[in-house]
């Protein structure tokens, strides 16, 4: 066939085991998983590197970072999101939610200004066939805020979106159930004064208290209703877990607690850490090790969050260390768990008649290096 690829020594992993192989891609599909090596002159030797599945990556903001390079700049957003993609597939994401964010909590950002021109670019680039990974949407939803509803009302349209999470960043609320931790990250990092911190503090409340129960119960709706998948943000404690399960949403983002993540395991709801989390050995802010709830099986999902190469990179960090899970279980969680999590059952692992959505790693030591990826069999990187 004129189509056809066949990449052949390569140690192929499937969603349960890995083995030296051949896998044949035809019409944007696997049309075959082989043991052995291929004799055929026009396979492509791989040279004993790792075949991998494609990466699924949930939740980013990776393209804030390219629209918004320094504090001040705001950067044309079609060559945003051209470079952002770009950094993606490098780092072997070859489907990417990415995450726009519906309600700022930062008193001196620009977010939800740049919100519809981040959609149009993005939907505009996909259109066209400008982007190598394929671009998806994750709204992140602010329920204190108070243009929450009404914006979500208008983006949940765009056929893009196909995640929704639902946070409410206030104080007191999940993530700064304290007070104090609260006024030392948001004065630290957005360089309030004390009154102005005053004054936010104030405004935040009474925004959560006016909107936070009614918005997340008015958005969840909305999504069932949509078929969408729902994930919660920073559960904390049994009774956050409990609230999320009763809404139907089935993915928690980054719990902070060991209780909290054992709670979604029995309600059933997939738990979603980040790699950085991982490659780093533990949360820059305190809260509960990635690689511990790998360690007692509490471990679904993993996503770059806020730096794409690492998200392969602790897949094999996962693997390597004794007592967590073995490469297959590792590449799940960056592939196969993340995509039907979302809905996609057309990819995310290495079997006939999935999309040819694929990795070639070579490893440096322990670092996995990416040498090529295939979206739907064309080469991408």
């Amino acid at each position: 066939m004129l189509n056809e690829q066949i990449l052949t020594n390569a140690q192929v992993v499937t969603a349960d085991r890995v083995f030296l192989g051949t896998v044949v891609l035809s019409d944007g599909l696997i049309s075959a998983v082989e043991e052995g090596r291929s004799q055929l002159p026009q396979a492509v030797d791989l040279q004993g590197d790792y075949l991998l599945p494609g990466l699924v990556e949930l939740h980013t903001d990776n393209l804030e970072k390219h629209l918004s390079p320094r504090p001040g700049v705001d950067w044309p957003s079609a060559s945003a999101v051209l470079s952002h993609d770009a950094q993606i597939v490098a780092a072997g994401i070859t489907t990417v939610f990415d995450a726009l964010s519906i309600g700022d909590v930062n008193p001196k950002g620009k977010r939800m200004q740049q919100l519809p021109s981040m959609l149009e670019a993005i939907a505009k680039a996909q259109a066209a066939g400008q982007t190598r990974a394929e671009h998806l949407l994750h709204l992140r939803c602010e329920v204190s805020h108070p243009d929450t509803l009404s914006v979500f009302r208008d983006l949940v349209e765009q056929p893009l979106v196909q995640l929704v999470s639902v946070m409410d960043h206030a104080p007191g609320q999940r993530q700064f159930a304290l007070e104090s931790k609260y006024r030392e990250y948001y004065m630290g990092k957005y360089h309030l004064s004390a009154a102005e911190m005053d004054g936010f503090i104030v405004e935040q409340v009474g925004n959560s208290r006016e909107y936070s129960d009614r918005y997340r119960r008015a958005i969840v709706e909305i999504c069932l209703e949509r078929g969408l998948s729902v994930a919660s943000h920073d559960d904390a404690t049994l009774a956050h877990v409990e609230e999320s399960a009763g809404y139907g949403m089935s993915i928690a983002e980054f719990p902070t607690t060991l209780e909290a993540a054992e709670a979604c395991r029995r309600l059933g709801m997939n738990v979603l850490m980040g790699a950085p989390n991982v490659v780093r050995g533990g949360s820059h802010s305190g809260n509960v090790a990635a690689a511990g709830l790998a360690q007692q099986g509490l471990l679904d999902i993993l996503s770059s969050d806020y730096y794409p190469a690492s998200l392969l990179q602790a897949a094999f960090v996962l693997a390597a260390e004794d007592g967590h899970c073995d490469l297959p279980q590792a590449m799940n969680m960056v592939s196969r768990a993340p995509a039907r999590s979302a809905g996609l059952e057309d990819r995310g692992e290495i079997r006939v008649g999935l999309r040819a959505d694929l990795l070639q790693a070579r490893t440096q030591g322990s670092l996995p290096v990416i040498q090529q990826v295939w979206r739907q069999a064309k080469r991408v990187f």
